[in-house]
């Protein structure tokens, strides 16, 4: 189990001063700046959970994983990993974890794969039996061995991910920690890499804590979520809750014959709602209907159109998550 309790991290650094006359004085001020990084974070996150960690830049999220990985060390609060407090046992959590960087690798520039993987199964220690058996594993969910015998710098970005996270895995660690593990690649790789991240959580258990900006990433791997802006926690809950709290809206695309018979049609009193939860906009012959689901039906709506004139084309879109994150900054919470 992770856990982390009124985490804060406050960085102190020179201040800066604008201009040529500013850098000079620069160097002989002693005046200092604080950064608030982290401001009292606590959570906990069990066994075998996947959780998505997501923030915007400078929210606190990578200085939240550096503390969690033994990094950085937090200003205040406790933070423990499986019983380890990471900045004091670097070695021991090391052993415990895998981290995979979306844009740099810890594979070896200008050595076969397969070397690689032999080199750190030493440094993590794997005998050759489990190593066999790991190995085994790995390339059947990441589908390896057509390039095993390839040099890392020859390998596509898609290629060296999959690789990326079959070394991080060699040791069987506790806790996977990944950080835009899909970045730049295309949509069939980007599947591979999922589903190969839930099996490996299904076979062995493994916490995995994941930041991204690719919300498809956090709707396909994770059951919970933690949102995290200007260093404190806003929201941590499960995908389906806030879907639910934030979620209602419902957007119905519809290509009409005559578009001005929607004008003549007074919906927000045949509904009996405000505007909040039902509007349209039109463009064109295109009538595109803002309703909240939990008022307003998308079969009421068309029915309400239907023999009135014809209908050529009906698109029906849910709000992502994407679209709830945004909401939940404007919120505020």
């Amino acid at each position: 189990m992770i856990k982390v309790e009124g985490v804060s991290k406050e960085f102190v650094n020179a201040k800066k001063y604008p201009g040529l006359k500013g850098a000079v004085k620069g160097l002989f001020s002693n005046e200092k700046e604080r950064k608030l990084a982290v401001n009292d974070i606590s959570f906990e996150i069990a066994d075998g959970e996947m959780v998505g960690y997501i923030g915007g830049n400078g929210a606190g999220k990578s200085t939240t994983i550096k503390m969690m990985t033994g990094i950085i060390v937090p200003t205040s609060g406790i933070i423990e990993v499986d019983g380890i407090v990471p900045y004091k046992n670097r070695m021991q959590n090391a052993q415990n974890i895998g981290v995979v960087f979306g844009q740099r690798t810890q594979l070896w520039w200008n050595l076969p794969l397969g070397e690689t993987f032999t080199i750190l199964k030493e440094i993590y220690k794997v005998n050759d039996k489990d190593f066999k058996k790991r190995m085994k594993f790995l390339n059947e969910v990441l589908d390896l061995g057509k390039f095993m015998n390839n040099t890392v710098r020859t390998l596509s970005l898609g290629q060296r991910m999959r690789a990326d996270l079959a070394a991080s895995l060699l040791h069987n660690p506790k806790t996977l920690y990944l950080d835009e593990p899909t970045i730049g690649l295309d949509l069939v790789v980007k599947d591979k890499i999922r589903n190969a991240i839930k099996e490996i959580n299904a076979k062995y258990h493994s916490k995995v804590i994941l930041t991204t900006h690719d919300l498809t990433d956090i709707e396909e791997i994770c059951h919970r979520i933690l949102i995290i802006d200007k260093g404190t926690i806003i929201y941590d809950g499960t995908l389906e809750n806030i879907k639910d709290k934030y979620g209602k809206t419902r957007m119905i695309s519809v290509d009409l014959h005559d578009i001005s018979v929607v004008k003549k049609i007074n919906f927000n009193k045949i509904f009996n709602v405000s505007k909040k939860d039902f509007n349209y906009q039109i463009d064109g012959k295109t009538v595109t209907f803002i309703i909240n689901k939990d008022k307003v039906s998308v079969s009421a709506v068309l029915s309400n159109l239907m023999g009135k004139t014809d209908v050529k084309d009906i698109r029906i879109k849910e709000t992502d998550i994407g679209d709830i994150v945004k909401q939940i900054y404007i919120a505020g919470i």
